[in-house]
């Protein structure tokens, strides 16, 4: 069973939590542990405070540091109108034992940071906040009797590791819209694609087959009386679905033809959405790389089908793509950084082979010299002048 699995069974989260959030976006909800590793200043305080790893430092430490971790279990947890509460809890454990447990200033920091994990208000309002709150316990560790100078800085660290966790927080929800954002692009693309295809099949067809229904009436009635003129009509409903059929399939490899332009913008999209650099140049001049339309169909598939797998599987930094014409082939390089490794059956790249292969082409994969993977397709322009 998976960490996730675990994490919905035993301590399942709300629909508007942190970690229902991490889910959503593909990213474990353990990630945000890491920022546990902070509570250390817990243990290395003693170190440096009059009384060191004293035996009520242990005890406090026992029973305060779980109840610590289970409020910042709840941070990530809770819905997020009351996510807060618990994070003002953390806040308060530290006042309480401040008295007498100086590590308790750690539960200070992660109260004030978490107390805004789910704001949606101005970055001044939660930075007057943090200061507000960062103030007033200085004023109480003095009143306390703690040394100033000892006590002074957190209201400059919690400030800034809010502002680092928060801004992180603000980047991850500008992927996740931009990643919404493309998905919507492409579902209306798509629907718009259908409608377009739609009318010109209705266009291509009303006429004809109106025609074909009218001519095969007549002929039905003529047949009996005139077998000649009869068989004129049924020849001309044979030319006329001949016809019709010979446009739908003009209509449909018009339709399936993928140009290799779009097919490279949308690759710069999805990869580097997914933070992979991507970059794509053309070698040789206008005349040479004015594909025949089956050849740039070809490779846009193979173009599509390449960047799908180096986003799914490579966990690439960046990828590259090159079209140039040699010796009356096409060849197609692509390239990334990635993993590397054995093509799998099933990441696409065996239907690509199948494809080049069938209109006379070749496919080589091989590793990269930036040590990833390293595709080359190379298609013959001659042999494919009028493929589909």
């Amino acid at each position: 069973m998976t960490l996730n699995r675990l994490l919905q069974r035993w301590l399942p989260p709300a629909p508007d939590s942190i970690a229902t959030d991490a889910i959503r976006r593909g990213r474990s909800p353990w990630v945000e542990l890491v920022h546990l590793l902070w509570s250390a200043w817990v243990f290395i305080t003693p170190a440096f405070a009059p009384g060191g790893y004293s035996g009520r430092w242990w005890l406090l430490t026992a029973v305060s540091y779980p109840l610590f971790i289970a409020l910042y279990l709840r941070v990530l947890l809770a819905p997020a109108q009351t996510a807060w509460r618990y994070a003002a809890a953390m806040i308060a454990l530290c006042l309480v034992l401040l008295p007498w447990y100086p590590s308790g200033m750690s539960y200070f920091v992660f109260g004030c940071v978490f107390l805004h994990a789910h704001w949606r208000g101005t970055a001044w309002a939660v930075v007057g906040q943090v200061l507000l709150l960062g103030g007033g316990f200085v004023a109480f560790a003095v009143l306390l009797g703690y040394p100033w100078q000892a006590v002074v800085w957190m209201p400059l660290v919690t400030l800034i590791v809010g502002v680092v966790v928060q801004v992180d927080r603000i980047s991850q929800r500008s992927d996740a819209a931009l990643k919404l954002s493309q998905e919507e692009v492409r579902r209306l693309a798509t629907s718009a694609e259908r409608e377009r295809i739609g009318r010109d099949l209705h266009d291509l067809l009303g006429q004809t087959l109106s025609m074909v229904a009218l001519k095969s009436d007549l002929a039905a009635r003529l047949v009996a009386r005139d077998p000649a003129s009869a068989r004129r009509e049924i020849e001309e409903v044979a030319a006329g679905a001949r016809q019709a059929l010979d446009q739908v399939r003009r209509a449909v490899s018009g339709i399936r033809a993928a140009e290799l332009a779009g097919e490279l913008a949308s690759a710069r999209l999805l990869l580097e959405t997914d933070g992979v650099d991507f970059a794509y140049a053309f070698r040789g001049t206008e005349d040479d790389l004015r594909l025949p339309r089956g050849v740039e169909s070809i490779l846009a598939l193979t173009v599509r089908e390449a960047v799908t797998n180096i986003q799914r599987h490579a966990r690439a930094g960046a990828a590259s793509v090159t079209l140039s014409v040699e010796g009356g082939e096409a060849v197609l390089l692509i390239e990334d950084d990635g993993r590397g490794g054995a093509i799998v059956p099933g990441n696409g790249l065996a239907g690509m082979r199948e494809r080049l292969e069938r209109a006379q082409g070749s496919l080589r994969i091989e590793p990269g010299g930036r040590g990833g993977t390293r595709i080359e397709a190379r298609l013959p322009l001659a042999a494919n002048d009028d493929a589909p």
